[in-house]
């Protein structure tokens, strides 16, 4: 098979149902560092196991929250990039039914996208873990106390971000669904993923096993580049324009 951008727009247009699995590496353009990139990654900079693990919220708050609170004031700042972009043009065309999303970034549904499944939640809402009061982002600033600590305004419990932590289960109801998408699929468009963080990371042996296809857009190897029947390394943005450029030129 042709290698490159008109190739995957081939796929995508050859399948009856493509699905969306998107990583941190589609939001890198808009100004969010992913988690592992030697040197500029969020984890080079400090332990997920001490400010994003579930443990941590509970054992000190405070600092949990110093590291979260402006984090999350941040990506409510960004706005979606051209990659975002190009895959909600899809999904309005009818060519994609859904994204997958490991982000927590809403960028996707800035976006246009309307389907989309967040298997690692969001920064739209935070949590009383008490008597579980919900509160949208805009609102989560006037809980904090002046030890910096968020805590519902019905019960003053501990009010968490509604996005899973290390030591966490991802929410059964996105995953159900995720599963379902990538069994049902032709091809699954992989892009800005290492694949490598599970359960996330099984989705596309789903589709592999029920006979469909894989194609990956993300810079660097994944597990399944391999089994890919195509893998475009490049800039994400660049790639996904070509490729929508390539479907938009192709004779109907």
């Amino acid at each position: 098979m042709t290698s490159g951008p008109g190739a995957v727009a081939a796929l995508i247009a050859d399948a009856k149902s493509v699905v969306a699995l998107t990583g941190a590496g589609i939001s890198v353009p808009s100004g969010i560092p992913d988690f592992r990139t030697p040197g500029e990654g969020l984890w080079e900079k400090v332990d997920p196991a001490e400010v994003a693990h579930i443990d941590a919220f509970h054992e000190d708050p405070r600092r949990f929250w110093s590291y979260y609170r402006p984090r999350f004031a941040d990506l409510r700042s960004k706005s979606p990039n051209r990659a975002h972009q190009v895959l909600a043009e899809l999904e309005a065309g009818g060519l994609i039914d859904a994204v997958i999303t490991q982000n927590v970034d809403l960028l996707h549904a800035k976006a246009g996208s309307e389907r989309v499944i967040e298997v690692h939640g969001s920064i739209a809402s935070s949590s009383c873990l008490s008597c579980g009061a919900s509160y949208p982002l805009e609102s989560v600033g006037e809980l904090f106390g002046l030890d910096g600590v968020a805590t519902c305004a019905c019960c003053t419990g501990a009010v968490k971000p509604d996005v899973v932590l290390f030591g966490e289960l991802l929410p059964e109801r996105a995953m159900v669904e995720a599963e379902e998408l990538c069994e049902k699929a032709d091809l699954l468009l992989c892009v800005g993923s290492s694949l490598e963080v599970h359960p996330v990371a099984g989705l596309p042996e789903l589709t592999l096993r029920s006979g469909g296809r894989i194609a990956i857009v993300t810079k660097g190897p994944t597990p399944y580049d391999s089994d890919a029947a195509i893998k475009l390394d490049g800039d994400v943005v660049a790639e996904l324009s070509a490729v929508l450029d390539a479907l938009q030129g192709a004779p109907a």
